[in-house]
């Protein structure tokens, strides 16, 4: 099952609904983990280091920084970009196949966009 960082600003309704689906998933927030308030490069490492898929809303600067990563021969663990716009069934039901239907390394410097397709 793939370890996840949700960004600091990720719908947490989203959150909940996912670990009431699955409680053993390993999911922590930015918060949770004191980087809250730094700059997206620093979150991205961070989930790196720790391989963490990074679940986000940031469609403006954290793919951005993402893809700058990659580009720059970075590793990434991944990063999910959620539409805010998305009903929040089909989010939590799209999040949990990942979670519980990838390898650990699947995702690795690549960038997701739910829904899925």
């Amino acid at each position: 099952m793939l370890r996840l960082l949700a960004d600091e600003d990720f719908n947490g309704r989203v959150l909940r609904g996912l670990l009431r689906r699955e409680p053993s998933l390993d999911l922590v927030r930015v918060q949770d983990v004191g980087l809250s308030g730094l700059h997206d490069r620093q979150v991205l490492a961070w989930a790196a280091n720790e391989r963490r898929l990074l679940l986000t809303h940031d469609a403006t600067t954290m793919t951005k920084y993402g893809y700058e990563r990659m580009a720059q021969g970075l590793f990434t663990s991944g990063i999910v970009e959620v539409d805010q716009a998305l009903p929040l069934g089909l989010v939590i039901n799209d999040l949990f196949l990942l979670a519980t239907g990838s390898l650990d390394n699947e995702w690795d410097n690549q960038v997701v966009y739910l829904p899925l397709r």
